[in-house]
């Protein structure tokens, strides 16, 4: 089963690269939510694309959304990747890859973890899915152009 436009996000609990737990349902009633799935931390597309949400951030927190990234990387390694790049949002480390399998992320070539960003409004309800795997600056862009229309 895959998450769908119109779908209530399924609520998470996950370390971040500080160590403290953050869950979905924070932020709810909020702030809007840019869950971004990506492969692994340090990788040339995934580099790419975080600092492309890096870039555009002020942009997402003025749209009243607050940006989240997924890897199935170890907090250590996040914390590692957040510093190098000057990442100021939260990343997630989902070890088991049980929150990819609950949003029914896809797999590219059945091996690399797809990359794949969901809207979520206020409210917990997904309004967009971008899935591109080489288009990086589209998940920002398509992010903050449903952002606006929300």
């Amino acid at each position: 089963m895959s998450v769908q436009i119109g779908d209530t996000a399924p609520d998470f609990s996950l370390p971040s690269q500080t160590g403290e737990t953050v869950k979905l349902s924070d932020f709810r009633g909020k702030s809007s939510v840019v869950l971004y799935f990506y492969p692994k931390d340090d990788t040339p597309g995934c580099t790419k694309e975080s600092c492309a949400f890096r870039d555009s951030y002020e942009q997402f927190k003025q749209a009243g959304a607050e940006v989240i990234g997924v890897s199935s990387d170890s907090a250590d390694s996040h914390q590692k990747f957040a510093s190098k790049y000057s990442l100021p949002f939260t990343l997630l480390s989902d070890r088991d890859k049980a929150l990819r399998k609950l949003y029914g992320v896809p797999s590219t070539l059945g091996l690399l973890p797809g990359r794949v960003t969901y809207v979520i409004d206020k409210q917990g309800v997904v309004r967009h899915i971008f899935n591109s795997m080489m288009n990086f600056e589209g998940h920002v862009e398509e992010s903050l152009k449903t952002l606006k229309g929300i």
